[in-house]
């Protein structure tokens, strides 16, 4: 169906008028470019037409000069220019309507041109026959009526712009002729602009027609050309016929081309031998050839069979469709078929069913392919009756490496790891990678349980030996969860929580550890999810409330701060240890919201409570630092508080330099800025490098409680480092604290050690805000001391 019309076959309609002179464009066609064809024509005739214009104009100023004003003339003259210059200016916009959408505005606007022609003569007609001119007027409209009939009869005008230009004209004439009672003139006007309006439409009716018919039809034209040129580039096909004995016959060119000889060498040719080679018959070829030859042995049609190919460029595969060849009697004369070569596609889609399957970097089986063979060996377990397992691996201190040297790096260790397993892995067993820096193991047949704990400490062995990337030495570890089915879980879904639970208590255990999964495991991780779902609404339920600990000049025992500590009493879950809860808030990052209330309650109590001389030390995670409103945070503490920025200590500890150092280095120095001084926590007891002390101007290093511990008990090792870490201090300008001092002799040691400040139970317990503001009233301002 053409977009111009309808089926060829069908009696075509005649052209309303309206139709032929582009009034009207029905629903469905495209007239409009039909139409377009003959006004982009009209482009060509511009200068000849206003050449006429111009010629007919003079040939009546010859006339009737002298008898008519030559004002009236030049005004005649002025009016005619612009119309012809307007009608010009629309036949150049239309010099490219027989490629863009020439439409019934872009017609009309043109008309309009043209009539101003005809309107500008009719005038003149008019005034002409006013003016007493009658015996000149005939001799005007002879004129007039030559342009007319010139615009009917040309090829290189439009039908609409040339009716409305001679009904401009013939009106203008009757008139004239009315006025002057010229009856005879009358009758010609009407006459000439009749068949000249008749000619117009016939011819347009004509023209239109064959235009649309024309288009239609190279339309056509260019449909099938367009599809034998797509059939001819893109067919990969080919007819290949074979007799009685399995010979080819008829060998197409294609064909030939495919097994890269000419048709004449492969006329009389063993199928079998072409596609399969000499040995075609050996048990050793595919399975494909063999049903092909087995469809061939019986008889049957078949469709889309892939056969694997052995040419002289190597391995191809075909996709073959046969038929058998029955004459007219009902007798087998062969085979006759179709073939194509999907090489590249059976390539393509096995490159696609690789990548669903495998890792790209480790070239490991993927999660989806561990997922899968635990799911069988849980079948097989279960049909024969024993066991199979599952190892969750996870590199210990990998995250560093990574941060630390690049991804390139990473990537390279990863590499690594993964030959390393695959060296490991006997028969029945898969590894892979399931994201990251996590590994899988499936021991399909586990009934020697010894198996399961000697591979995962073989794993975590080769796996923490030394690794060689780009000169560099670098170590990890590995941790490792193990879980047995169908014991630990009857899906593979049980089975791979039970194992990540087991590797999470592995890791909790510092990492380097085997654990098996317990049950237990499986209660601590409802517990916790229990806590979590408590602890989301426990800043709501006002269930979080703060203790202070006081901290003491180490030689007067005058309180000079207190450390501000978190605890929480749920109305669930009783009063939660922060051992259990703070973590869980760093994993969970609500750590955030809770750390932010902290900040300011602390604030808040020491601004309001206690002496200006006393300290607040405010504990921050590097989750709260890697917060980028986190100075905004303690601006707005300080200011709702009425806290002086010299009386809040912000302690950190050595992780934030793990994580992004350089965002976490940036909070405390916006917050150093504001006044605040910064404490180092736990120093020596994490990832200790002086390098810390060197990028950051900390205010005060505390002492962690094992090496105040250590000191009393008079270990050598701790000693020296509590008097290291002293005087570095002192030489970098900086105080120390000690912590979990808890009698007289660990006191006299730290003075005599020299530390700055104490902390600890000697001096006082975490107590509530009440109890904190009682301490300022006793002698001498210091805390009442634990009783032996």
């Amino acid at each position: 169906m053409s977009e111009f019309g309808s089926d060829n076959s069908a009696p075509k309609p005649t052209l309303s008028i309206r139709q032929a002179i582009g009034l009207d464009t029905p629903a469905g066609t495209d007239w409009a470019r039909a139409h377009g064809y003959q006004y982009a024509l009209v482009r060509s005739r511009t200068n000849v037409r206003a050449a006429a214009h111009t010629l007919a104009f003079l040939l009546c100023i010859g006339a009737l000069w002298g008898n008519v004003s030559p004002l009236l003339l030049t005004a005649w003259g002025i009016a005619l220019l612009f119309a012809v210059l307007m009608a010009v200016s629309e036949d150049k916009g239309a010099a490219t309507a027989d490629i863009t959408h020439y439409g019934v505005e872009d017609m009309r606007r043109h008309a309009v041109a043209s009539g101003a022609k005809g309107v500008v003569w009719a005038i003149a007609l008019m005034v002409f026959a006013h003016a007493g001119q009658g015996d000149k007027l005939e001799l005007v409209w002879s004129i007039a009526a030559v342009l007319v009939l010139a615009s009917a009869i040309s090829r290189f005008s439009a039908p609409l712009s040339s009716i409305v230009f001679s009904f401009a004209i013939g009106v203008g004439g009757l008139v004239a002729a009315l006025a002057t009672s010229n009856g005879t003139m009358a009758v010609v006007v009407l006459t000439t602009v009749f068949f000249a309006v008749f000619g117009l439409i016939e011819n347009a009716r004509v023209a239109v027609d064959a235009r649309i018919g024309q288009a239609a039809i190279q339309e056509k034209s260019e449909v099938v050309s367009m599809l034998l040129r797509e059939f001819e580039e893109n067919q990969a096909d080919w007819l290949w016929q074979i007799d009685t004995r399995r010979r080819l016959q008829a060998v197409s060119p294609r064909f030939a081309f495919a097994l890269g000889k000419t048709a004449s060498q492969l006329e009389g040719m063993s199928f079998f031998e072409l596609i399969a080679g000499t040995n075609w018959g050996n048990a050793g070829n595919g399975e494909g050839v063999r049903e092909f030859a087995d469809k061939l042995k019986r008889k049957e049609p078949f469709s889309d069979l892939l056969v694997s190919v052995s040419l002289e460029n190597g391995l191809r595969w075909w996709e073959l469709s046969g038929t058998p060849i029955i004459d007219e009697n009902g007798t087998f004369q062969g085979w006759r078929g179709v073939g194509s070569d999907v090489t590249e596609k059976r390539e393509s889609s096995e490159k696609i069913a690789y990548l669903a399957r495998y890792d790209t970097l480790t070239s490991l089986p993927n999660r989806l392919m561990i997922n899968e063979a635990l799911g069988d060996a849980l079948k097989y377990a279960e049909h024969w009756r024993t066991r199979c397992a599952f190892l969750m691996v996870d590199l210990d201190r990998f995250k560093a490496v990574n941060d630390s040297l690049g991804h390139l790096v990473g990537d390279q260790m990863l590499a690594q790891v993964a030959s390393r397993l695959k060296g490991m892995i006997h028969e029945g067993e898969i590894c892979g990678r399931l994201g990251g820096d996590e590994f899988g193991i499936v021991i399909r047949d586990a009934s020697d349980k010894r198996r399961i704990d000697t591979l995962a400490r073989a794993v975590i062995k080769r796996l923490s030996e030394p690794y060689e990337i780009e000169n560099q030495i670098l170590y990890v570890g590995a941790s490792v969860g193990s879980a047995i089915g169908p014991r630990d879980g009857h899906t593979v879904e049980e089975l791979l929580r039970n194992a990540d639970l087991a590797l999470y208590r592995a890791k909790d255990a510092g990492g380097g550890e085997h654990c098996d999964y317990e049950p237990l495991l499986h209660a601590n991780a409802e517990e916790k999810r229990r806590l979590e779902n408590s602890l989301r609404s426990a800043l709501e339920k006002n269930e979080l409330l703060l203790h202070y600990q006081p901290v003491v000049d180490a030689k007067t025992e005058e309180v000079v701060g207190f450390e501000a500590l978190v605890r929480w009493n749920s109305s669930e879950h009783g009063s939660v240890s922060p051992a259990k809860f703070i973590p869980l808030a760093e994993d969970t990052r609500l750590i955030v919201p809770i750390g932010t209330w902290v900040l300011q309650q602390a604030c808040n109590e020491a601004a309001a409570s206690w002496p200006e001389n006393v300290k607040i030390n405010v504990n921050v995670s590097p989750e709260q630092l890697l917060e980028p409103e986190f100075a905004t945070t303690v601006v707005r503490a300080l200011s709702q508080s009425g806290l002086d920025p010299k009386r809040l200590e912000i302690e950190v500890t050595e992780s934030i330099f793990l994580r992004d150092a350089s965002i976490a280095r940036k909070a405390l120095e916006q917050c150093m800025a504001l006044g605040c001084s910064v404490a180092l926590d736990d120093f020596g007891t994490g990832y200790s490098s002086l390098g810390y002390l060197r990028k950051l101007k900390f205010s005060t290093i505390k002492v962690d409680r094992i090496f105040v511990q250590g000191a009393a008990q008079h270990s050598p090792e701790s000693l020296a480092i509590i008097r290291a870490v002293v005087a570095m201090a002192d030489s970098l300008g900086m105080t120390t604290t000690a912590e979990g001092v808890e009698n007289d002799d660990e006191a006299e040691m730290i003075r005599q050690l020299g530390c700055t400040k104490i902390q600890g139970f000697h001096f006082g317990r975490p107590m509530p805000a009440a109890d904190a503001r009682l301490i300022f009233g006793r002698p001498h301002g210091g805390p009442e001391r634990k009783k032996a």
